[in-house]
């Protein structure tokens, strides 16, 4: 009997002590993301396009687009002193139909490793998506539009108001494709009119 109620506390401690921890945790990454203002949830959006983008094999050529960001308010519609950033990423690659599939299914594996959660798919032949989210709130978004544009996008949580700057952008000639900002670079494996090829196949 004496054994059992020594169990039992030594368990109960064990799990109070857990929960202190997980609460601890819970109350730094809190504390964390209350200190963070817009700049830095812009840079953070930046990171998570880039390791994205990075993890795309074979790499795509791509561009920036300016930051966008809006003011949070409350169920009074009144402003919070605090904001949220979106950044975007466009692909120059022409990612062709019968690719779009293998493309996307390397993002979403990445998504899935770096241990955010899939939170919806727009199954279109057209103009499919995938939405995701990270842990601490980031929303993240693969679309492909018009021409089968590519375009990755993170937005932040609400975070403290601060001015936010552009991105470095290349400077481009009117006369340039790029600037129509269209996919037009030709790629053999994400261009290619066939479906790709199966991993591990010839």
């Amino acid at each position: 009997m004496k054994f059992r109620l020594l169990v039992t506390a030594f368990a109960t401690l064990v799990l109070a002590g857990c929960t202190m921890t997980d609460n601890a945790t819970d109350t730094k990454s809190r504390s964390k993301e209350n200190r963070m203002n817009m700049q830095e949830a812009a840079d953070h959006a930046d990171g998570i396009l880039d390791a994205t983008l990075k993890a795309i094999k074979p790499p795509v050529k791509w561009g920036r687009s300016a930051s966008r960001s809006a003011g949070c308010t409350d169920f009074k519609n009144d402003g919070t002193g605090k904001g949220d950033v979106k950044q975007s990423r466009y692909v120059l690659t022409k990612i062709s139909a019968e690719r779009r599939g293998s493309f996307m299914g390397v993002v979403e594996r990445h998504w899935k490793r770096s241990g955010y959660k899939i939170t919806s798919v727009r199954d279109s032949k057209d103009m499919p998506a995938i939405f995701a989210s990270t842990p601490d709130g980031y929303a993240l978004a693969l679309k492909i539009g018009y021409k089968g544009q590519a375009f990755l996008d993170v937005t932040s949580p609400c975070v403290n108001e601060a001015k936010v700057s552009d991105p470095p952008m290349d400077t481009l000639d009117p006369d340039d494709p790029a600037s129509k900002g269209l996919p037009y670079l030709h790629s053999d494996f994400w261009s290619a009119t066939t479906p790709a090829p199966r991993k591990g196949s010839d």
